[in-house]
């Protein structure tokens, strides 16, 4: 079983339910079909239901009656949610007019949904920005607790099953965060290995934190905040299997990682990745998707309290179905941590 049926197979053991806010929109319609007609979560819709279910019979969407649709100009808690985000936001001067305007955006009224316990996940973006996408997410659910920065993981899948978990490697980040500090990097590399954890299933991610040095072999500014990151990492989780600073080539191949970092558990056999700054994430993924044949799965956002996604707006129906099932099991992961 591959990767991302291992993944829908363990969104439906445990259905959450997922908020999709455009509901109007024809790929994320057609994907939230797909889900509930094979039972990977149970979906909420939001938009006007007789456009949404004028659409689902235009497209021959036969599934569609399972969702549940709420309407955001004809919702019976709107002023219960409105409330509520008025004091969430009110040392940022926040309103309640202006509270009750903002339950009225699909992308506020999804994450009230989630704050109040009605809903696991949410996933935006095939018509909003990520900071339209991100903006509610952080004023209504904020970030898990430990976490400042948010960040995005990427699941690289390879046929060359020598490099990472069989072929797997999670990346972050990939999606946020242009710059981070010493304690951003850390926290991106705890919150990577989570995903590795919750999404990508492995039991013993192994995180090398990247950097054009290995051990010193370089010196600069760049590197001393890799090391230091590593060992703000190793004191907020002590039992992650973490090091650095190593190049990439020592943290994934065993004989350059030994002749490179002798001694290190990591070198040579990282199947997690932490990059040092986005520009490195972002090309760096890319490059190996176009030029080596590797199939890169994200991103996911992480360091959110509750899981919110956010969607390219090129993504296909295939890729937003899979990411309801990611989106799933992050929300398991979430409640099992809130619950610990």
């Amino acid at each position: 079983m591959d990767l991302l049926q291992q993944i829908v197979e363990r969104a439906k053991s445990d259905k959450q339910r997922i908020v999709l806010p455009e509901a109007t929109e024809e790929r994320t319609l057609r994907a939230a079909d797909k889900a509930l007609e094979e039972g990977i979560a149970d979906i909420i819709l939001i938009g006007n239901p007789a456009e949404i279910n004028k659409l689902a019979e235009a497209w021959g969407l036969t599934h569609i009656d399972k969702a549940t649709i709420i309407d955001p100009l004809n919702n019976p808690k709107s002023e219960e949610y409105a409330v509520l985000l008025a004091e969430l936001r009110k040392k940022k001067g926040m309103t309640l007019e202006q509270a009750r305007e903002l339950v009225k955006n699909n992308l506020y009224l999804g994450c009230m949904i989630i704050k109040t316990e009605g809903a696991d996940g949410q996933i935006s973006g095939a018509l909003s920005t990520t900071g339209d996408t991100l903006r509610p997410a952080l004023q209504i659910i904020k970030c898990a607790p430990g976490v400042t920065c948010v960040s995005g993981a990427m699941l690289l899948v390879t046929d060359q099953k020598q490099y990472g978990e069989n072929g797997v490697i999670v990346m972050g980040d990939v999606a946020v965060t242009p710059m981070p500090d010493a304690a951003q990097l850390a926290q991106i590399a705890v919150c990577t290995a989570g995903t590795a954890r919750c999404v990508a299933n492995f039991e013993d991610p192994r995180v090398a934190m990247l950097s054009f040095s290995t051990k010193g072999s370089a010196t600069h500014e760049a590197v001393d905040k890799v090391v230091e990151a590593t060992r703000l990492a190793k004191a907020m989780d002590p039992n992650l299997r973490i090091d650095g600073e190593l190049q990439a080539d020592a943290a994934l191949v065993p004989s350059i990682g030994q002749k490179k970092a002798p001694g290190s558990a990591i070198a040579g056999n990282a199947n997690v990745l932490v990059v040092p700054n986005l520009e490195v994430g972002n090309i760096g993924y890319k490059l190996v998707q176009r030029l080596g044949n590797v199939t890169a799965i994200g991103p996911i956002l992480q360091g959110i309290a509750r899981p919110v996604n956010d969607l390219s707006r090129g993504c296909s129906v295939e890729d937003i179905y899979y990411m309801i099932a990611i989106t799933a099991c992050q929300a398991q992961d979430a409640k099992q941590c809130h619950q610990a």
